[in-house]
């Protein structure tokens, strides 16, 4: 796997609150820019999405594949490519809440690997589009609710 980028974002909410925000899929083309559609394809014994198909669009990525999700509570998720696409071979990524006195500090990592050559420095500033524009979205989302 590739270097991975990394932003995160303050949140004027508490953790639960963001985290029924990230794990509501059917809504993310609402807020997640590049998110054409999303999908779950099943859900684990929490009722928290474990299998996501995503259509994406990032200009650069574009792809349809299938994410598998590991929830840890409140605190974090973590996913990987569960079904490659026709230019997405790996995918990993995570959130991480942390609670601060002004809300949540949410934490996003994200490492794409492309089955196509694409020079590092590109693919990194795709990586970080997609993740500001989802830290963005998020907070928005949140906050708006």
């Amino acid at each position: 796997m590739a270097d991975r980028t990394t932003s995160s974002i303050t949140i004027g909410a508490g953790r639960s609150t963001i985290m029924t925000v990230i794990a509501d899929f059917g809504a993310y083309p609402e807020w997640a820019g590049q998110v054409k559609s999303a999908q779950v394809l099943s859900t684990g014994p929490d009722g928290r999405p474990e299998r996501v198909r995503f259509v994406l669009d990032a200009g650069v990525i574009s792809d349809e594949y299938t994410l598998a999700y590991t929830w840890h509570g409140d605190e974090s998720v973590d996913w990987a490519v569960a079904e490659e696409g026709k230019m997405v071979s790996g995918l990993t990524g995570s959130y991480r809440l942390a609670e601060t006195s002004g809300g949540t500090e949410v934490t996003y990592e994200l490492a794409v690997d492309l089955k196509v050559p694409m020079i590092g420095m590109i693919k990194r500033k795709a990586e970080k589009v997609i993740i500001d524009t989802a830290l963005k979205g998020l907070k928005k989302r949140v906050e708006s609710a």
